[in-house]
């Protein structure tokens, strides 16, 4: 091995073809010299342009870069078995944080070989990473993403960036766990599911811990247009909270309780069924099954709520007539992400700069589930679509939500439905300034069933 490496290291890269990484390979060829590259760590290159098979997933360790020349792509192909990552960070399998990773110009072809998770409960990204710290993905482009896999899923991490990508496809193009840090920009996005997904909370088989999303930053992301059917956001925005197990609470599928001071989770079918829980979960991992309940342990560090705050959204060009961003529970036979009598998860400071809405359709920029303290929305260029408040009947109180619109242009050529509030007892706060108005018949109004909005306005139709 030693001369092999002599071999390999070229003016301090390591180049995977010496290992036998090569498109003439068979995908477990390829498998087993990429992991033997990877394995040596450094900067590992992969120049030789050419359609490599990949039949199982490479791990990835510790400072380690791994380049994709031009022309380098690789695809997945069931010669033993379908299997979810075509990379995965050594430390998942272990819950131990792996640092300073980067991925560069990496093109994956699914071709069809879509495996929700074989690993790690709950992850399931065509590359995806579980306990990460300074992670960079660079370039990465996925174009037949298929309903099962995310193209990208992070999990767990502190300090990431995600530039320069596009993901194509049936499934969520990144979607994110909850962290710390991050910055993702120049992205393209044309999928059916969620472009983004910024899921604190989750189904219990899309992440595999639970905890907040923070200090973020999304930038320069278009929502192409395409003739899918409208699912899904450009970004979810999901929240959650739960409670401590106590003898003879109800639960349904997805839903987490604090045990022992651990997580756990009801893993079940999506068929709507309540079980009454008796024993109390204690296992230490894995699953095991109690009262007829699947209980998967999904952590050990207890927290009660989970959402996303401080995260700025910018330059973001939405084409796709769908819902813009969803401030969000889930409330369904999947998940409720939120457990009656919760402690109730408050998502805080959103901001939204130069958002382009060029589309023509009537769904909301914003739809908004959970309770959020600000919402900052300033040069940005509005449709017909404006912000709705849903209610949750689980919730006793939604707190009250300040608005703050700026630099904006409506561009609405009749009434727009700027705030639009079902939720009972809501106070809003909104403030509009320095608007342009494009059309002369152009006018704001508000639908409020049952809470209060307090309004300091510039807009036709709200001004005093």
């Amino acid at each position: 091995m030693t001369s092999l490496l002599a071999t390999a290291q070229k003016g301090g890269f390591i180049d995977a073809a010496e290992f036998g990484f090569s498109p003439d390979a068979t995908g477990l060829e390829n498998v087993k010299a990429l992991q033997k590259a990877v394995d040596q760590t450094g900067t590992i290159v992969i120049s030789r342009p050419g359609t490599y098979k990949v039949a199982g997933t490479t791990y990835i360790g510790s400072n380690t870069t791994l380049d994709f020349g031009n022309g380098v792509v690789l695809q997945k192909v069931d010669e033993v078995g379908k299997f979810s990552h075509v990379l995965l960070n050594k430390g998942a399998l272990t819950k131990t944080y792996d640092e300073h990773i980067t991925i560069k110009d990496l093109v994956v072809k699914v071709n069809g070989v879509d495996l929700v998770f074989n690993e790690v409960f709950g992850l399931r990204g065509q590359i995806a990473f579980f306990y990460v710290k300074d992670l960079r993905i660079e370039g990465f482009r996925c174009y037949d993403i298929m309903p099962a896999q995310f193209g990208i899923h992070v999990c767990t991490f502190e300090d990431l960036i995600i530039d320069n990508t596009i993901l194509k496809g049936k499934k969520d193009g990144i979607h994110l766990g909850r962290g710390n840090r991050f910055r993702i920009s120049n992205a393209v996005f044309e999928t059916i599911d969620d472009a983004l997904a910024l899921n604190a909370h989750d189904y219990a088989t899309s992440n595999p811990e639970l905890g907040w999303i923070e200090n973020g930053l999304i930038e320069n992301c278009h929502d192409l247009a395409s003739d899918q059917k409208l699912v899904g956001y450009f970004c979810r925005i999901l929240a959650g909270g739960w409670i401590d197990w106590k003898e003879g609470m109800e639960v349904q599928k997805a839903d987490a309780v604090v045990s022992n001071g651990r997580i756990y989770r009801v893993n079940a079918d999506p068929d709507g069924k309540i079980y009454k829980s008796t024993t109390r979960p204690t296992h230490t991992q894995g699953t095991k099954e109690l009262d007829g309940i699947k209980w998967v342990m999904t952590q050990e560090d207890v927290e009660y709520v989970a959402g996303v705050r401080n995260v700025t959204f910018r330059d973001i060009y939405l084409e796709k007539p769908r819902t813009g961003f969803s401030i969000h529970f889930d409330n369904g036979k999947w998940s409720r992400s939120y457990y009656p009598g919760a402690e109730i998860p408050m998502q805080r400071q959103l901001v939204f700069d130069n958002i382009r809405v060029l589309h023509n359709g009537s769904r909301e920029l914003l739809g908004v589930d959970t309770p959020i303290d600000a919402i900052t929305i300033s040069n940005s260029s509005l449709g017909n679509t404006g912000i709705k408040f849903h209610s949750n009947k689980a919730m006793k109180e939604y707190f009250p939500t300040k608005i703050s619109i700026s630099g904006t242009v409506f561009n609405a050529k009749g009434e727009m439905n700027l705030i639009d509030n079902s939720v009972e007892n809501k106070i809003i706060y909104l403030k509009t300034s320095n608007s342009i108005e494009t059309s002369e018949g152009f006018s704001a109004i508000v639908h409020n069933q049952s809470g209060k909005l307090i309004i300091d306005s510039d807009l036709t139709g709200l001004r005093d």
